[in-house]
């Protein structure tokens, strides 16, 4: 079959994929309100596009914490990927560096930070939870620093596991022939068996319930890696996050893993945008399938954002050549949108590039619906 868009992809994976492996990955917590809201919030928000503007030369090119990428495409953290191919981060990795973008391996990699170091030159970001063993912790910072890390995208909205109603019915657990490799050595590699989800025993065994804002703190005692929040939705939130030296938040609702009902995150965008008052840059993870959404979160005020399920997916369906397809994809989508809508840099998107549906809050329901 001719992949022509990013979404395909979820199907090919079911297919392939073991029941229990594909429902991990795809589904949401509760009645997964937020899952479906991620996307649909993106399809409320329209275009204004500007015309007769020389666009024959596009700029997509962006800088994240110093580092020049290629585009404001990253990958978000997605668990087990070798769950869904063999190669798993190692393809990830190769695949986000062949495209000239950051990579962010998740804590519960089924590859070591040193592994996936190997895997050659790339700008990559490791996402953290903090165990309640504070040693482990402080040890896989340092592991990670030590492996060129750039960055460390710490999770806040995980004090425990949502529920997530397909891992219970499915009692997931990791294959017998997967580890989280990140934790190998430390006796916390592997998963037990429950009675409900495994991977939720794991954590409420493992996970630091305590953590609050001092650790942030903590962290930059521990490390030189600049910290982004992530899992950040409320002004609130963003304020308290810049006075605690992060260096960026990353607006996330976990892929709608966590808590169910809370906004989408291309809605919660703008709100968290303000607050930080460009004193550290703000990117957005959750629900992006198309260039138009990477567009979108740009001009509500997102400096970039990351993919997760797309990548688990094509994993799946085609390995490394499925990743790079993804990002190619992305790329050629949000180049075209950018053209359409007379951008030729990233600068020059705008907020009055689009019209949402809150900003006519008085317009009658029928007219609404038509944003």
């Amino acid at each position: 079959m001719e992949v022509t868009n990013v979404s395909e992809y979820e199907a090919i994976a079911k297919q392939k994929l073991p029941k229990m492996a594909f429902d991990y990955y795809a589904s949401g917590a509760e009645d997964q309100w937020t899952l479906q809201e991620n996307r649909n919030a993106f399809s409320r928000i329209l275009f204004r596009p500007r015309i007769l503007i020389d666009v024959s030369k596009i700029d997509m090119t962006t800088t994240v914490l110093g580092f020049k990428i290629s585009m404001p495409i990253m990958i978000a953290p997605t668990a087990f990927q070798k769950m869904a191919h063999p190669e798993g981060e190692y393809a990830t990795a190769r695949a986000a560096s062949a495209a000239g973008t950051i990579m962010t391996l998740s804590s519960w990699a089924t590859s070591s930070v040193e592994e996936v170091a190997s895997t050659g030159p790339g700008i990559r970001f490791f996402q953290l939870y903090v165990y309640k063993d504070r040693n482990v912790v402080a040890q896989l910072v340092r592991r990670a620093e030590r492996a060129g890390f750039k960055a460390i995208a710490l999770t806040v909205d995980t004090p425990r596991l949502g529920r997530r109603e397909a891992d219970i019915k499915n009692r997931f657990t990791l294959p017998p022939f997967l580890t989280l490799k990140n934790f190998e050595g430390l006796n916390l590699g592997t998963m037990d068996k429950a009675d409900d989800s495994g991977l939720a025993s794991y954590v409420a065994g493992q996970i630091d319930r305590t953590l609050s804002w001092k650790d942030v703190k903590w962290l930059q005692t521990i490390t030189s890696l600049p910290i982004l929040v992530k899992g950040v939705l409320t002004a609130e939130d963003t304020r308290i996050a810049v006075q605690s030296g992060a260096a960026g938040i990353i607006v996330s609702n976990h892929g709608a893993r966590q808590l169910d009902y809370v906004p989408a995150t291309i809605s919660a965008l703008e709100e968290v945008v303000k607050a930080a008052e460009g004193r550290i840059p703000v990117f957005l993870d959750g629900g992006v399938r198309r260039g138009t959404d990477v567009f979108k979160a740009l001009a509500l005020g997102a400096s970039g954002i990351f993919i997760g399920r797309p990548v688990v997916y094509s994993l799946a369906a085609e390995g490394e050549a499925g990743v790079r397809k993804v990002l190619q994809m992305l790329r050629e989508e949000f180049e075209l949108t950018m053209a359409l809508s007379g951008c030729r840099s990233l600068k020059e998107i705008t907020r009055d590039h689009i019209v949402t549906d809150w900003d006519h809050p008085r317009i009658q329901p029928r007219a609404r619906a038509l944003l």
